[in-house]
This record gives structure tokens, sequence and C-alpha cells, in this order.
């Protein structure tokens, strides 16, 4: 299982993207932002969808030792198109959140590169400095500080979901990596309530946190999305209404083509289908802790764990959101949802384990 775990990772994955992109067939034609054009979201997809696999194809290719050299460039570039989020004419401002920078003929959101970039800061301090890894300074303080340069910048960028999910990918890889277990439980504490704090002192994110602990109350305000989400997985019960056939993408369920894709998968191809999605994701799981845990040196196995848990992470958010498990929060699902940023990105990190494995695995 361990030397094919990434053909069985590779296999999974075209499977995601598959029914991502038959989905977007599905409900993209009902999204306000199509323009009229019946594929303005797939003809838009496929274009990130051929990025992103030339990004995989790159990654598989150059050797992962490469970001241990030059892990800074990727950190410096983060840091610097978070900033530019804010710049005149180059940064966009949409639902009240500066996440965009603009290139004339596509939107990029920066945290997608900060993810990856975080990655890298860490394996590469965690391998630099393995034996200092139980020190209060070097393996904990120092980490942390650097994580938080990117963190901060998409915090302010009122990008609270991002943020915690690298926050909490940060607290996983340090644990993996050997950093002193009281040490990282008070700082889970800490950033759990920092995150709570703020959210209540944002009138926007403590509405949707009052609509999750009251869905029915806001069924037509805050708790609109994930209202409808639930009446279209309930709706397609365990065989689905049948491809197409979803009422909820007619303007009943906002952004039913990206963030809330996953219901739409309930609502037209059943139970089944949304449980074969958990799993895939599980398969996911177990392949990438696979493929990290035969890396070749520590580097490769703390940069395979980080990304996997990114994705998983990710996925986790996107599904307990869209069944009211957690409260609402903009986040694509991984592969399946339109966005072109958290494709590229996802596409990056599957090529970096594949080149991995293949380190690992010298005659794969």
């Amino acid at each position: 299982l361990q030397r094919h775990s990434i053909h069985i990772l590779l296999l999974v994955i075209a499977g995601l993207v598959t029914l991502g992109i038959v989905m977007l067939f599905s409900t993209s034609a009902f999204a306000q932002q199509a323009h009229g054009d019946t594929y303005y979201f797939v003809k838009r997809q496929c274009f990130w969808l051929v990025i992103g696999l030339v990004a995989c194809t790159v990654a598989a290719l150059v050797d992962y030792h490469f970001w241990r050299k030059w892990w800074w460039v990727a950190f410096g570039a983060a840091a610097v198109m978070l900033a530019l989020c804010f710049a005149p004419h180059i940064g966009l401002k949409i639902n009240g959140s500066r996440r965009w920078i603009g290139f004339g003929f596509a939107n990029f959101q920066p945290s997608e590169l900060a993810k990856i970039a975080s990655i890298f800061f860490l394996a590469w301090w965690y391998d630099r400095f393995a034996p200092r890894t139980r020190e209060f300074w070097f393996g904990f303080v120092c980490p942390i500080v650097g994580v938080c340069m990117l963190i901060g910048l998409i915090a302010i960028e009122v990008d609270l979901g991002a943020s915690a999910l690298i926050g909490a990918t940060m607290v996983a890889t340090m644990f993996v990596a050997g950093a002193s277990m009281r040490y990282l439980g008070a700082c889970a504490a800490v950033g759990l309530f920092g995150v709570i704090f703020v959210a209540t002192k944002i009138p926007e994110r403590m509405q949707r946190f009052l609509a999750f602990l009251h869905p029915e109350q806001y069924r037509l305000t805050e708790g609109l999305q994930q209202w409808q989400a639930l009446i279209a997985i309930g709706s397609g019960g365990v065989d689905g209404l049948g491809l197409g056939n979803g009422r909820q993408k007619m303007l009943y369920l906002p952004e039913a083509h990206t963030d809330f894709i996953f219901p739409m998968v309930g609502e037209e191809l059943g139970l089944v289908f949304t449980l074969l999605v958990v799993a895939s994701y599980l398969v996911i799981c177990v392949c990438g802790f696979l493929v990290a845990m035969n890396a070749k040196d520590r580097f490769g196995m703390l940069l395979a764990f980080g990304f996997v848990v990114m994705i998983l992470l990710q996925a986790a958010v996107n599904i307990g959101m869209t069944t009211s498990l957690l409260p609402n929060k903009g986040m694509p699902l991984p592969f399946i949802s339109f966005g072109g940023s958290n494709l590229v990105i996802c596409f990056f990190m599957l090529g970096i384990l594949v080149n991995i494995h293949r380190h690992g695995n010298p005659l794969v």
C-alpha cells in the first residue's frame, strides 16, 4: 500500500476534480455572476485547472529540497502580495474584505500562497534546528512569530477562516516536529480564544455565530445559506434528485457553485455521493500520511504532513460549515469548489507530495 499510496492519491483527486467540473456544469449557470454565459464558471475553472496541472507537474519534477534553500522567496512573496491587498487599484474589496489582488484577467487570493509559505518555513525551521525543537525559544516562540507575520496580514483583511486554518496547521506541524505539548496546548487555547474574541468584535461574524446557534431564528438573514443547504441535502435523500435536477441552485442557495457546492452534491446525487466525497478525503489523509512517514528526510516529512493537514482541515471546515456543524465561513471545498487560487495551490501541494514520494521510493 505504501508504494502505491501516491497512485491511489492521484486517482482519488482526479475523481474529486471530475466531480467538481460536473457539478459546476450543473450549478454555475444559475449564478448571478455568470453574466448570462451558461459555461462562464466552467471555462474559468478549466483555465485554472490547466494552470494547476502545470504547477503540479513542475512541483513533481523539481527536487523538493529546492524549497529548503529558497523557502524565504515564497514567504516574502506571500507577505508582499498580502500587503498589496490594501494597495489602491491593485487590492480588491469584496463583501467587506480585502482578500484579493486583481491582474485584469483574473483575481488571486494571496492567503492561498501564504498557506504553502507557512509550511515551507516551518519545515525548514524544524529541520534546521532539529536538536533544539524542545526549547522554548527555538522550538516554540520563533516559529510561531514567523508564521504569525503572515497570519496577522491575513487577519486584518478580515479573513478569520484562513487565519485559523493556517494557525491550526501550524500547531499540528509543530506537534509532529516534536515541540513541547505544554507550550502547544497553551498556544492552541490562546489561538482559539483569540479567534472567538475577534469574531465577537466584528458584527457580521457575530451574526454568523448567532445564526449557527439559532438557525431557524436567522434562516432569512445571516443563516440563509446554511438553512438552504440543509434543505438541499434533505431533499436529495439517499439517491438524490438526479444530476441537473437540483432546485436550491436556482438562486435559493447563494454561492452554490463555490463554498456551498457540497450540499448540491447531496441534493442532486444523494447521500451515497456525499459519503464518497467524505471517504475520498479520508483516503487522501491515509495516503498523504503514508507519503510523509516514508519521506527521505525530516524536511520532506514535515512538508508532506503540513500539506495534507492543510487540505484535510479545509475540507473538514467546508463540510462542517455546509452541514451546519460549524459556523458559516467562506472556504472552498478542495478540488471541487470553483476557485482558481485554491485549485492551483492544492495542485502545487499535490505535486510536491508526488516529488517527496518519488525520492522516498526511487524505483517508483
